[in-house]
């Protein structure tokens, strides 16, 4: 990273100070200050010494419900909104930032799916993460445009229904915290803030998903206790390794978070020994999993259940 401008640079030492003294002595920021501080942090004000404090202090600490939603409003205000096509659905975000490592990647088959309905879904994610396979690089072996920029998202999205955006595309500030990874070695409060974009003018459904299950507390607190972060509404699922599609190995519980209530909508099932055994495909690679979703698409295989129970989901809640 560059250095910021002497004459611009974004004081920290007093934030630092609150947030820095650990998981049992730190404290909460106010609203007002997180949004400020992770607005200089978006605009690169931050000198890097400050930036890694920061970054490591609320990897310890956790951010609370207050916190993230300053950040996600800091966040939004980085980039312009996108213009989504008129019709029977509201458009639909699932952000891809996990890839997969041990089962397939089936997030553009969900994608794909949506579209064929004619719900406009826009996936927004990384392009590469060693050792796991991406939604972007599925959608390369499928044939997919990569969206470049906000033009070409809403020319997709308006002529497919579907769209894929790298986050430098759709957000280049919140890429650029998103790489720092790779420096630092550990994720970052940007990776949560992420999954929780709004990125529609129109306010749009975004599939919310979470690894670890306190988590589900956590975002749920967020949507319930800030109306501004919750427009458009959220279906909250326990991840498919860590994305945004549902599990073909059981039912998972899922959650429609609206209007400042947390709505079950589909509660989940033990998986049984007993259960047919679901046709995926025989490997995880790009090439692979993009073929066996040519296929589907096509009626040569089946649908997984638990995914055509999620596409009738979104569906359902996503009509206008």
């Amino acid at each position: 990273m560059n250095a910021p401008d002497a004459s611009d640079t974004f004081s920290c030492a007093r934030f630092i100070k609150e947030i820095g003294r650990g998981p049992n002595g730190a404290r909460a920021l106010s609203p007002e200050d997180t949004y400020a501080l992770y607005t200089a942090m978006l605009d690169g004000r931050v000198p890097d010494l400050e930036l890694g404090a920061v970054l490591l202090a609320y990897r310890l600490k956790g951010e609370t419900a207050a916190e993230l939603a300053a950040m996600l409003a800091a966040a939004q205000a980085s980039f312009a909104p996108l213009h989504t096509p008129a019709g029977d659905y509201r458009a639909v975000s699932i952000p891809s930032y996990n890839g997969a490592r041990k089962q397939p990647n089936l997030v553009p088959l969900l994608a794909f799916l949506l579209a064929r309905e004619g719900v406009p879904v826009l996936v927004h994610g990384v392009s590469t993460d060693p050792g796991r396979v991406t939604s972007a690089e599925i959608f390369a072996a499928l044939g997919q445009p990569v969206a470049r920029d906000h033009a070409e998202i809403e020319a997709l999205l308006g002529e497919k229904r579907v769209a894929f955006a790298p986050i430098e595309a759709l957000a280049p500030e919140l890429a650029r915290l998103l790489a720092l990874r790779r420096r630092m070695g550990v994720r970052n409060s940007t990776h949560t803030l992420v999954k929780l974009l709004q990125p529609f003018a129109q306010p749009g459904l975004r599939l919310v998903n979470y690894t670890h299950p306190p988590y589900r507390e956590s975002l749920s607190a967020l949507f319930a206790a800030h109306p501004e972060a919750a427009a458009g509404g959220a279906l909250l699922a326990r991840g498919t390794e860590g994305e945004a599609v549902a599990d073909t190995r059981r039912q998972v519980q899922v959650d429609w978070l609206h209007d400042g209530i947390c709505e079950t909508l589909i509660e989940p099932e033990r998986s049984s020994p007993d259960a047919a055994e679901v046709a995926l495909p025989e490997g995880r690679d790009a090439a692979t999993t993009a073929a066996w979703i040519g296929a589907v698409l096509r009626g040569e295989a089946p649908v997984p259940e638990a995914i055509a129970r999620q596409v009738e989901t979104i569906r359902r809640i996503a009509r206008v």
